[in-house]
């Protein structure tokens, strides 16, 4: 379990994070969207330790992240835009990762099986600079799913991706999450998180707008489709 209790943070006049709180279930696909500058990727990184939160804590488990790196073992992230050395070769790449995480979970297995899926022999010897971006993200979803870790954060998955990759990373995901892996997810793509998730936030101006189950805010603004309830809500907001 994933806590993220009451926690603030402000980059000078800016508050970026006011006082959210969010619990993630073990086993859970927890879907986090809202407008640029919504607050998303603060709460990201303050999950991965990468932004200190003014105020607030973070557990997992019921034990504080703070000043701790190690609960980051068991996390697999997948940053929106991939930024590796342009002169890296793919599988020097891939090589790379599983070198600096030393970590007993990888599953060489695994990481035959994504590149056969997602079609990415005929690149591996081929430098990222030489790749398109549809290329880099099938790259990026190899490099995080190849690890059996018990929770995976994904920054806009689908960036990039053409549709027969959309619909093979919504595959893996639900394979993964049937195994009990925990998904937190942040995306612009409200179709792609109603097909994978029942559970959303929805970040405006740095606070929580809706916390529940998708059907719930449907209901609540008398919409068919989620994208038609979290266009509701920003109208509400004057977003």
């Amino acid at each position: 379990m994933i806590e993220i209790k009451k926690i603030s943070k402000s980059f000078g006049k800016v508050n970026a994070l006011q006082n959210v709180n969010i619990l993630v279930n073990k086993g859970k696909i927890f879907s986090i969207t809202g407008p640029n500058g919504s607050g998303k990727s603060t709460l990201i990184k303050s999950l991965l330790g990468q932004v200190i939160p003014d105020k607030g804590t973070i557990t997992i488990d019921n034990d504080s992240i703070k000043n701790k790196w190690e609960y980051r073992n068991d996390i697999s992230y997948m940053p929106q835009i991939i930024d590796f050395p342009a002169n890296l070769r793919v599988n020097e790449l891939i090589e790379m990762i599983k070198t600096v995480r030393l970590d007993y979970k990888y599953q060489n297995t695994t990481e035959v099986e994504l590149i056969k899926i997602f079609e990415l022999e005929p690149f591996l010897d081929k430098k990222l600079s030489d790749l398109s971006g549809g290329t880099k993200q099938k790259v990026n979803i190899v490099l995080t799913f190849m690890f059996n870790v018990p929770t995976i954060v994904l920054d806009e998955p689908t960036s990039g991706l053409d549709p027969v990759s959309m619909i093979k990373l919504k595959e893996l995901i639900k394979e993964r999450n049937k195994a009990g892996v925990t998904f937190i997810i942040t995306s612009h793509i409200m179709s792609f998180i109603e097909n994978i998730s029942k559970e959303i936030i929805f970040l405006i101006d740095g606070s929580v707008a809706f916390d529940g189950k998708i059907h719930d805010l449907k209901k609540l603004t008398n919409k068919e489709t989620l994208e038609r309830s979290i266009a509701e809500l920003m109208v509400k907001k004057n977003v």
